[in-house]
């Protein structure tokens, strides 16, 4: 539900009622990934959505019966084959839904409250309710704040929640949002066990949904050009944390940069080798200058991060290769490079080009194949079932 945080954290401001439905499970193709929420007030008012529009007036129905009893509940969506039209996923997936009021006096309040302020500011937290197990127990929720410490309950039973708690913080380590199973053993006083993967339930126990928030990737994009400006503005729309790093500062400038998070006036290796990255940065140079490109692609080369892009010709690219391999880098690390950058467009301006660049970094990120949908026999939509967060 983190998709919606603003206006959730609004409506509980207002003190308005309200209740949510989660995607908690993907099978096959379905277009919405576990995490996607729909929201519906008191007064009928919906923000969300779940499924692009295949479920959404089913979900809608299923919200305002939960705002009336004041039951959460879970409900299976799929592909009908009688039926294509009926309320189903004519794209052939199928998904589970929880629905939760959140009425004024809902336990549950205070808990989202303190999950959707945290999100709001930026911090990392994990969110874990109970999709599966005593129907008293449904929806019953805790935050898990990085340290371990966490806000609300499960059901009243400490080593449960600490349980609990401790593996949605897996998850959360590994910013990832997924299901996670505990057993029920802990309630009678014994040590509970754990199963997490992809969401089997695990007899007499729990099957929590872990929704992980962490910090926007990051995208560092290396060269103050003005296909440096466009693909910034790509970034930010892809939800990347975006940084222009270059040597010149009367091109570094937040007047030619307005979107970018930061501009950093500095040799680009040398800002590389002292700034954070991870397993999510994206890595975008565009200077196609030697001074610039071959030491910075000399560490970035030696990064674990989940790009490293290069623009310039096919001729300045075999001629980086050449310098890069007379450097010292290795083939291993030659093949990550993306040289030249971005798929093949046809692109001619700058913000073509950007969307040529952005679409080759979705396409590494998801394993996309970067062809025409069209003639091909593969799913449209990858499985969801464990998707990393702050997609």
């Amino acid at each position: 539900m983190f998709d919606i945080a603003g206006e959730l954290h609004r409506w509980l401001t207002e003190d308005r009622e309200f209740a949510v439905a989660t995607v908690v499970s993907v099978g096959g193709s379905a277009p919405r990934g576990p995490g996607a929420a729909l929201a519906v007030d008191s007064g009928g008012t919906v923000v969300g959505s779940v499924s692009g529009g295949c479920v959404e007036g089913a979900v809608y129905d299923l919200c305002a019966q939960a705002l009336a009893d004041g039951e959460s509940r879970v409900e299976r969506f799929g592909y009908s084959d009688e039926d294509a039209f009926a309320v189903g996923l004519t794209c052939g997936g199928v998904i589970d839904i929880m629905v939760t009021p959140v009425g004024v006096r809902a336990p549950v309040r205070q808990v989202l409250r303190a999950a959707l302020s945290a999100v709001l500011q930026g911090g990392p937290g994990a969110l874990a309710r109970v999709v599966e197990g005593p129907a008293e127990l449904l929806g019953r929720a805790l935050f898990v704040h990085p340290d371990g410490s966490y806000e609300g309950g499960l059901g009243g039973v400490p080593e449960l929640d600490r349980t609990a708690a401790g593996e949605a913080g897996a998850l959360l380590e590994a910013g990832r949002t997924g299901t996670v199973a505990v057993a029920a053993s802990g309630a009678r006083g014994e040590s509970p066990r754990t199963e997490s993967g992809g969401g089997s339930y695990c007899p007499g126990g729990l099957t929590l949904f872990v929704e992980s928030s962490v910090p926007p990737p990051r995208m560092i994009v290396f060269g103050a050009i003005d296909f440096a400006a466009a693909l910034v503005r790509a970034g930010k729309f892809l939800g990347y944390h975006v940084t222009v790093c270059d040597a010149r500062p009367v091109f570094a400038t937040g007047a030619r940069f307005p979107e970018a998070d930061e501009i950093v006036v500095d040799w680009p290796h040398r800002y590389l080798r002292s700034t954070e990255t991870d397993a999510r940065t994206v890595l975008c140079v565009l200077t196609h200058d030697v001074k610039f490109d071959v030491p910075l692609l000399e560490v970035a080369l030696g990064l674990p991060v989940a790009f490293v892009g290069a623009m310039g010709s096919r001729r300045t690219h075999a001629d980086r290769e050449r310098r890069l391999r007379e450097a010292g880098v290795g083939e291993r690390e030659l093949a990550r490079l993306r040289s030249p950058i971005g798929l093949d467009l046809g692109a001619r301006t700058p913000e073509e080009t950007a969307l040529s660049i952005a679409a080759e970094i979705v396409a590494t990120r998801r394993g996309g194949t970067g062809v025409p949908l069209t003639g091909l026999r593969t799913p449209i939509h990858r499985d969801g079932r464990s998707a990393p967060a702050a997609a």
